[in-house]
């Protein structure tokens, strides 16, 4: 059980760290921790929520091999977690899978494709079955990843092989590179996709001159038609057959709990769900992760604690001052939405008081401050993404730019602040282009072009240009 508390406040320590200077922003770090509570929250309480120490212990057990089962890369995740936090969960959970990997087979029984490191071989079996000569980049997208950059691409292929039924014309490959070294892009719409995966490195070549480098990556194909590809056809020999008990997922273990246990799973799996949302680049600065994790920090231990009352009025007791806590610990604009999801999920209004709003005085026009709206001079480049227009599920997609910009505090700040993630974005750019430069820390954000013409951003003098003739689509004051 103390492992699993663990867990839970490794997890939300690890968003804070990811966000805690959104010029090194980590999103995939916050989705990936907050991810695994989705479906393991309630068996958390369920387990804690047990009479007896013994129970406790055998409720864990259960929930800790559930969620290892959940994937190689969770349990990865919980081990390499739960030793930061000086726990060993490997010496608590069944043996992991041995063997050869074989892919799994759709309701169909087809077999799938997998998801496989990018090496040499990999990109000479991509290029046997998809014609790499005429593929072009439909989305693009290069990322920090705290300290290091990584890149996201979706390459449109023909395919060479024949296929059978209404499919898709085109094939699109997803490839995705961690530790990237250089890049330059532009958006040109000229075919040619090379993969070259070497030792140590592998190197992309687009069309037009483009390029990405980076120290590793995976590569799959999202083709429903894959297994009819020569390696598809070669997977398929040795893919044992689908049996009819794969159809029924297995449940994750769990029960009833407590009125005022169960408001407190309500409220943390909802706040859960919303960190989880910054797997959206368009809602990441919206998301106040470093609130929500003031908050709930040291849940797992509180939850521990709570649950450790023999008493089940007592238990319960100790529920509602957790969740109070909580409340106190993440201010007044969090306990207001505390109080709203208790009142709307659990009907509970008598657990967090919701503090008043706070009259604000609004700045004088006389007095001198900025004018919120105004471009600043100085930025910081955290994700920018380019896509093409296509069409998606017979719906046309036009074209799009994105980009998240790391800004420096407003001038008129009254207290000491914190840097601000900003989320900006074009349909139908008329230029975009990027280069590893990009992100090399603050460097200066000039504003380009005159109102009746395209308007642009440009940062670190023309490492990162995009224009657009209806502007970008949110204010950066």
């Amino acid at each position: 059980m103390s492992v699993l508390a663990a867990l839970l406040d490794r997890s939300v320590q690890r968003m804070a760290e990811a966000a805690a200077d959104v010029r090194v922003f980590d999103r995939e770090a916050v989705r990936e921790a907050a991810d695994v509570w989705d479906n393991n929250l309630f068996p958390l309480f369920w387990a804690v929520s047990a009479a007896s120490a013994g129970e406790r212990e055998r409720r864990a057990s259960a929930v800790l091999e559930w969620m290892a089962g959940l994937g190689e890369r969770r349990r990865a995740w919980m081990t390499e977690q739960a030793a930061i936090a000086g726990h060993d969960v490997g010496a608590l959970l069944p043996p992991a899978p041995t063997g050869p990997y074989t892919p799994g087979r759709d309701y169909l029984g087809h077999v799938m494709a997998p998801q496989d490191r990018l090496t040499r071989e990999k990109a000479e079996e991509l290029a046997a079955d998809y014609d790499m000569t005429t593929a072009t980049v439909r989305h693009m997208r290069v990322e920090r990843a705290g300290r290091r950059l990584t890149a996201f691409l979706q390459v449109v292929a023909d395919r060479r092989f024949a296929v059978v039924g209404p499919v898709p014309p085109v094939a699109v490959l997803n490839v995705w590179l961690d530790g990237v070294t250089d890049v330059d892009f532009a958006a040109s719409g000229a075919g040619g996709v090379t993969l070259d995966a070497g030792p140590g490195e592998i190197g992309i070549s687009l069309g037009g001159g483009g390029r990405l480098r980076a120290a590793g990556g995976e590569c799959h194909p999202d083709d429903h038609s894959w297994h009819l590809s020569a390696a598809g056809r070669r997977a398929d020999a040795v893919t044992p057959p689908r049996t009819g008990g794969e159809a029924r997922p297995r449940q994750a273990p769990g029960g009833d709990l407590g009125p005022d246990a169960h408001a407190a799973a309500v409220l943390l799996h909802r706040a859960m769900l919303e960190l989880r949302s910054v797997r959206y680049p368009e809602h990441a600065d919206r998301v106040p992760v470093l609130m929500l994790c003031r908050a709930f920090s040291g849940a797992g231990t509180a939850i521990l604690a709570a649950g450790a009352r023999t008493d089940a009025r007592r238990r319960e007791a100790a529920f509602r001052d957790v969740i109070r806590r909580w409340a106190v610990q993440g201010g007044p604009r969090l306990a207001r939405g505390f109080a709203r999801v208790l009142r709307a999920e659990t009907g509970r209004t008598d657990l967090v008081e919701a503090p008043p709003i706070a009259d604000r005085t609004p700045p004088s026009l006389a007095d001198g401050s900025p004018v919120h709206g105004r471009t600043p001079s100085r930025a910081v480049l955290v994700m920018a993404s380019w896509t093409a227009a296509h069409t998606d599920h017979r719906t046309e997609r036009p074209a799009a730019a994105q980009l998240q910009l790391a800004l420096p505090p407003r001038p008129d700040a009254t207290t000491p602040a914190r840097w601000r993630l900003r989320t900006v974005g074009c349909a139908e750019p008329e230029a975009f282009r990027l280069r590893a430069a990009a992100f090399e820390g603050a460097g200066p954000l000039v504003q380009v072009g005159a109102p009746t013409a395209a308007r642009g951003l440009d940062l670190h003098q023309g490492a990162l240009f995009v224009a657009a003739r209806d502007g970008r689509r949110a204010s950066m004051g």
